[in-house]
C-alpha cells in the first residue's frame, strides 16, 4: 500500500486552493442569546433617554449644579443642550441596534466591536465604582452594567466565535 507523503513545506496558494468548503453550521444559542442582549441594551438605553429627558431641568439643577433662572436665553440653551445629548444618543442607539443585527447574520467584525465597546463600558463602571465612588444603583448602571457583563460572555464562547469567522480563509 503506497501513501503519498506530503512535502514539509507547501505554498500558502496550495494549502487554500485544497481547503473544502466550510459546513453549513447553524447558528449558535450564543450568537442569538448575545444579538438579543444587544437589542435589551438598546431598549435599556432608550428608556434611559425618555427618564433623561422628562426629568432634564431636575438633572441639571440637582445632579450637576447648574442653576436655571427664569431666563429665557438659559432656557433655549438648556433646550438645545438636550436635543443634542437625545439626537446623539438616538444615533448610538441605531448603530447599535445594526450591530445587533450584523451579530446575528454572523459579522465577525461586529461582534469583535460590540465586545470592545462592552468591555470598555464595564471598565468605566469599574473606574467609577472605586475611583469616584458613584454608586452602581438600579437607577443608575447596574442593567446595562448587566447587559454589558451578559453581551461580552454570550459573544466571547467559542460557539459564537466559531460561527463567525466559519466564512474566514
Amino acid at each position: 500500500m503506497s501513501v503519498e507523503k506530503r512535502p514539509a513545506f507547501e505554498s500558502p496558494a496550495a494549502l487554500v486552493s485544497r481547503q473544502p468548503d466550510p459546513p453549513a453550521m447553524r447558528r449558535p444559542v450564543a450568537t442569538t442569546f448575545g444579538a438579543v442582549l444587544v437589542v435589551l441594551r438598546v431598549i435599556a438605553g432608550v428608556v434611559w433617554l425618555i427618564s433623561l429627558g422628562l426629568l432634564w431641568r431636575k438633572t441639571l439643577v440637582e445632579d450637576l449644579g447648574i442653576p436655571l433662572d427664569s431666563d429665557d436665553a438659559a432656557e433655549a440653551g438648556s433646550n438645545l443642550a438636550l436635543v443634542v445629548v437625545l439626537c446623539l444618543g438616538g444615533l448610538v442607539l441605531a448603530i447599535e441596534l445594526v450591530f445587533a443585527l450584523l451579530i446575528f447574520r454572523g459579522s465577525n467584525w461586529a461582534r469583535i466591536t460590540v465586545m470592545i465597546f462592552a468591555t470598555i463600558s464595564i471598565t468605566g463602571s469599574a473606574f467609577d465604582y472605586f475611583g469616584a465612588d458613584a454608586e452602581i444603583t438600579l437607577r443608575t448602571t447596574l442593567i446595562t452594567l448587566a447587559l454589558d457583563i451578559l453581551v461580552l460572555l454570550a459573544l466571547s464562547s467559542r460557539n459564537a466565535r466559531t460561527y463567525a469567522r466559519r466564512h474566514r480563509r
